[in-house]
């Protein structure tokens, strides 16, 4: 059992303020593992005057000494590695192969901070003029608990790399990946203030982040609900705001694809991240002329995934974290069957032999339509939907049809066909007959998906405003 009941302000460990003791869950198992302090409004403004007094010096640090700092945080990052590992695993129920690359991830984004800094250039001519880019100033940072530990080391080291000071809001459900996180950046002796974290619930640490005068600048990834309300609540201050929002993305699967290819990519593209992903291609189109065809073979591949224990290595869809985003899973799946979808295969209830914890059957609904809000709304969850199509164009209108634009898959046997279907399709990054992710690229939605770009260049100018000098 694990008991946290510190929060990181001005380079030191402190009590909270707040006294709310939240409890952490197994998963898996169902089991308390440990509670975590909360802190409040008070403690929020005192991270946040910290950042404040921190940000005359570090927006005036150089890019070498930033570098340094941002080495310094990869070293003690990586060294933890192990650590975060376990904690992903019994925190947040994630399989051990989904873990392995969520405990390297926070090291890595580091890195591709470090790499774009070196490359940015601060100062252009533009004509007579000289434009500085300038550091807009505190940011909050808000991160979401289906990937926490990367959320934070991407956000952080982006803000820092610009010059800009933060006060983060982790998810309160993944408070040991954070402890974890905080002790590593703590050795990696960064100036007191630059950095401030201070774990609570979103209604009040994150409710005064976003009304604070002191913040500049907020990047959010979490759900579009709560995003728009930060937009509403940042506007009497006109914050700088990146949103990383929800999604509904759509998988094209065109009539010239190979069927085993297709579904493998399909099926890896909706169920990532146990289903608990923004990005997750949980709309699949299938031309009604092979209709049949991938149902038989999407039925006898759903049938091979296992959900279950997060620590057995056959295991490729974890738990979902929580009993009421188990319920909420369950509810979708009922729902689906009430809209009169048929059901391919999965369906309510625990996966065979299981009696506890919050694992999900992996589901699949077939001969749907995109009016249904089985195809309309964020499941979140390993739960998708097969929609039929006549042709190219109505593929391209039924994966357009949503109020949701992050990401989408386009599967074809032909390379340029399936680019030309691409770039039809209303969406901040699309996928052709692959699922691999660049990180110098800009990584954001159209829509109600979100606001702005993060990572590469993009992501650093979000958090840099442009000043114009000229000079007689």
């Amino acid at each position: 059992m694990q008991h946290i009941d510190k929060i990181y302000i001005n380079g030191e460990f402190v009590t909270p303020h707040g006294s709310e003791r939240f409890e952490l869950f197994n998963p898996a198992t169902e089991e308390i593992i440990g509670t975590v302090r909360l802190a409040d409004e008070e403690d929020t403004r005192c991270a946040i005057a910290a950042a404040k007094a921190a940000f005359p010096a570090w927006s005036q640090t150089s890019k070498t000494q930033r570098i340094d700092v941002l080495k310094r945080m990869h070293a003690a990052i990586v060294e933890r590695e192990a650590a975060l590992r376990e904690a992903i695993v019994t925190e947040y129920g994630a399989p051990v192969s989904r873990a392995d690359w969520m405990a390297t991830y926070p090291g890595d984004a580091i890195l591709e901070a470090i790499t774009t800094l070196e490359a940015f250039d601060f100062e252009v001519q533009a004509g007579s003029a000289q434009v500085v880019m300038t550091p807009v100033g505190v940011a909050g940072l808000i991160t979401p608990w289906n990937s926490n530990a990367g959320f934070i080391c991407n956000k952080l080291a982006t803000a820092m790399a610009a010059g800009c000071t933060a006060v983060i809001k982790p998810s309160e459900m993944s408070a040991i990946q954070t402890q974890i996180v905080t002790e590593a950046l703590h050795a990696a002796e960064i100036p007191a203030g630059v950095l401030n974290i201070v774990t609570g619930r979103g209604e009040v640490v994150g409710a005064e982040i976003t009304r604070h005068p002191d913040i500049a600048k907020i990047s959010f990834t979490g759900s579009t609900t709560v995003g728009k309300g930060i937009v509403a609540g940042g506007a009497a201050t006109l914050k700088r705001v990146t949103l990383e929002l929800g999604g509904k993305s759509p998988t094209v699967i065109l009539d010239d694809a190979a069927v085993g290819q297709a579904v493998a990519l399909a099926l890896a593209a909706g169920f990532m991240n146990s289903g608990q992903a923004c990005i997750a291609g949980t709309r699949i189109l299938v031309p009604q002329s092979r209709l049949s065809e991938f149902e038989q073979a999407i039925a006898l591949a759903v049938g091979e995934i296992q959900s279950g224990d997060p620590r057995d290595p056959a295991t490729v869809i974890g738990p979902m974290v929580s009993r009421k985003q188990w319920e909420r899973v369950q509810s979708y799946i009922r729902l689906g069957r009430e809209e009169g979808a048929t059901l391919l295969t999965g369906g309510e209830g625990r996966p065979a032999g299981m009696t506890k914890g919050w694992c999900v059957k992996p589901t699949v609904f077939t001969r749907a339509n995109n009016q249904m809000r089985i195809a309309r709304e964020e499941i979140f969850g390993p739960v998708l939907v097969l929609i039929p199509y006549e042709d190219e164009a109505q593929a391209v209108a039924i994966a357009n049809d949503t109020t949701y634009g992050l990401s989408a898959l386009v599967l074809s046997g032909d390379r340029a066909r399936g680019q030309r279907v691409a770039r039809q399709i209303d969406a901040g990054r699309v996928l052709v007959n692959t699922l691999i992710h660049e990180p110098k690229a800009p990584f954001g939605g159209l829509k109600q998906s979100g606001l702005g770009r993060e990572m590469g260049r993009w992501g650093m100018e979000a958090y840099l405003e442009p000043k114009t000098l000229l000079v007689g």
